[in-house]
């Protein structure tokens, strides 16, 4: 937050800004990334919508610092991410596409694990690991080692494990693809909690009804481009043509199948 001495008013300055993200695989390809700017306010659902191969997974693993660019700049909490990425992870969290679990340990062991490798120790980890456990609704099944879990508890167990260590943004890839039906309403409700006590997101999902549901702003973007940025309520108001989101959607990407 900035003070500002002519206004004396308290200006918030962004949680997460970036700048021209560009990022090429090479080969002759398109850039999977194509300046890329956005910013995500404090309390804020950034929601990040596009067709398969639009460019999402690429920007959701550069803005959490798991993957250079080519150009571009990026600040999270005011810090330059690509100059100081171990300070920038201690304050975000990850929820991939790909479910990012050990098969082989409990859901409470991998709680305590992500945790540990979060700085979470002692009694705090332990009542953190307690807290997330209840939160996806997985009490009963903590202590069975999650290769034998449903995809449904595993989705769940992949967004606690994203937030057991409290982060100020959470960045989630596609967290509810694949799974029934109450696996992904539970998902859906730990989400709304989340945003009501005041935790960022960037979220990135093929169904319209979550993003209209969860997110503040959304943007559209398609072959690593954002082609269209707002409120739901504001795109669709300034194309009446579109009765939702997804003819919206639909609108600004076109309906040709994509693989």
């Amino acid at each position: 937050m900035e003070f500002s001495e002519n206004t004396h008013v308290i200006e918030k300055k962004p949680l997460l800004r970036a700048s021209g993200l560009r990022k090429s695989y090479g080969g002759g390809n398109p850039p999977a990334v194509d300046d890329l700017s956005l910013q995500v306010e404090p309390g804020e659902v950034y929601g990040l919508l596009g067709p398969n191969g639009a460019g999402k997974t690429t920007s959701i693993l550069i803005m959490s610092t798991l993957l250079r660019p080519c150009y571009g700049t990026l600040s999270i909490c005011g810090t330059d991410a690509f100059k100081y990425p171990g300070k920038v992870r201690k304050m975000i969290g990850l929820v991939p596409q790909e479910i990012a679990l050990y098969p082989t340990l409990t859901g409470r062991e991998n709680l305590y694990y992500f945790g540990r490798l979060n700085g979470l120790k002692g009694a705090s980890l332990e009542a953190r690991v307690d807290t997330c456990i209840g939160l996806v609704g997985l009490s009963e099944n903590a202590d069975r080692r999650v290769e034998y879990y449903s995809g449904g508890m595993k989705r769940r167990l992949n967004l606690a494990v994203g937030v057991v260590h409290q982060p100020k943004l959470l960045f989630l890839d596609e967290p509810t693809v694949g799974i029934d039906a109450q696996s992904r309403h539970m998902i859906i409700e730990n989400l709304l909690q989340l945003r009501e006590e005041g935790v960022s997101m960037v979220y990135t999902t093929h169904y319209m009804e979550e993003a209209q549901q969860l997110c503040n702003n959304i943007a559209i973007i398609d072959k690593g481009k954002k082609i269209a940025e707002g409120a739901a309520g504001q795109l669709l108001a300034a194309h009446p043509g579109c009765r939702n989101l997804e003819e919206l959607f639909l609108h600004f990407t076109g309906r040709q199948l994509r693989d």
